[in-house]
């Protein structure tokens, strides 16, 4: 398949590598070619355009003749890249929503019936969290006869001297400072930042751990495909506890803007090689948890996912100069892209793909290095 890659950071770079690898022609676009080039490295015989992401035109010249568009860029450029792909009557893949003019609804479910008219797939939200995540709790109801809440819980931990961006600076802040949604009752709301502070027993060797509401996109998807009565997300670890801490003294507000001493660009492979080698980059950590209760003949029924990627020091002793973040989220995108539905007109998150590719996608990150366990935990019969 003839694939364009837009957004060439670290996550972008490694799903190139990846989609190279499996035989797809791939070509690229970034507002700076150069930082791209440092990000791929000399060795990969990639073109990378560059190109204006806030103008429509400016994408479809880069990307004329592409099969597929794969927007790995922040989420606030999804409508203008959704747009260029239309123009190009190309499939469409991203990783993340926006919310901003539609804070229950992923903006790119409203282009449903635009990609239908042209025949064209459009797979959205398609990464680790949201993504992989949205996979697991699709798992999880097809066990089940109904499904009554859903938890995600994520742990990011960095450690570092100083801040060190595992997303770029753009997305790490725009999440640091959007309200959570959450769903109870069958109704969206807003939640508190950093609000509802519990604890959370991640898998061996993280151990429990404080977790609290995060902006996460899996609650502004799931709720629409599965019928469900509540569900919210959370997340724990260094990175979220130092960003509550900046939120407790002030220092993080959208009238603010981005601090890049807080929210510094995303290190390329050479960058993250010299932060380890000079002792300021010690270890990184994600994982990701879906808990999911409901009913299976008439007795209620927890199901329980637990998702673990690889450390940043496992990566570094195999060579992979990059975050387990950008790691796990390529690695999904690439998966979504080899079980992609071109068959399937219109726009789909994850948990709305047929059983059979969700679950080949599942089956196959298995093999890619996540370590991915299910627990099913019986619980008493329902009072009738």
């Amino acid at each position: 398949m003839r694939i364009f890659v837009l957004g060439v950071g670290a996550t972008g770079s490694y799903l190139v590598q990846l989609l190279t690898r499996q035989g797809h022609h791939v070509t690229c676009g970034d507002r700076e070619p150069e930082r791209a080039r440092r990000f791929l490295g000399a060795k990969l015989p990639v073109t990378v355009n560059r190109v204006n992401a806030r103008d429509v035109w400016s994408i479809v010249k880069a990307a004329r003749g592409a099969q597929l568009v794969v927007n790995a860029l922040p989420a606030v450029c999804n409508r203008i890249v959704l747009r260029a792909a239309l123009r190009l009557r190309a499939h469409y893949l991203d990783t993340a929503a926006h919310l901003t003019k539609s804070p229950f609804c992923a903006e790119q479910l409203q282009f449903r019936q635009r990609f239908h008219e042209k025949r064209r797939a459009a797979v959205i939200t398609a990464g680790v969290a949201p993504g992989l995540t949205n996979l697991l709790v699709a798992a999880a109801a097809d066990l089940l006869d109904s499904v009554e809440t859903v938890q995600v819980r994520l742990y990011e931990s960095t450690e570092s001297e100083h801040p060190v961006s595992q997303w770029s600076a753009e997305v790490s802040f725009d999440e640091a400072v959007s309200r959570p949604r959450v769903y109870h009752g069958g109704r969206f709301s807003l939640g508190q930042r950093f609000g509802e502070r519990e604890m959370f027993r991640f898998p061996a060797p993280i151990g429990p751990v404080p977790v609290m509401l995060a902006a996460q996109d899996e609650v502004v998807t799931v709720p629409h495909v599965i019928p469900l009565r509540s569900m919210d997300a959370k997340i724990g670890g260094l990175d979220a506890e130092r960003l509550r801490r900046w939120y407790r003294q002030g220092k993080l507000r959208k009238s603010r803007g981005l601090v890049s001493s807080r929210f510094p660009r995303t290190p390329t492979p050479g960058t993250v090689d010299r932060l380890i080698q000079r002792g300021i980059l010690h270890n990184a950590h994600f994982a990701a948890a879906v808990v999911v209760e409901g009913i299976k003949e008439n007795r209620r029924m927890t199901i329980r996912w637990d998702a673990t990627m690889p450390s940043l020091y496992l990566l570094y002793r195999q060579g992979e100069l990059r975050s387990p973040i950008a790691w796990a989220t390529a690695r999904m995108a690439s998966l979504f892209v080899k079980h992609f539905p071109r068959h399937l007109a219109g726009v789909h998150p994850p948990e709305a793909l047929p059983g059979e590719i969700r679950r080949a996608i599942l089956r196959d990150a298995r093999a890619r290095g996540f370590r991915i366990v299910r627990r099913v935990i019986p619980r008493a019969p329902r009072e009738l």
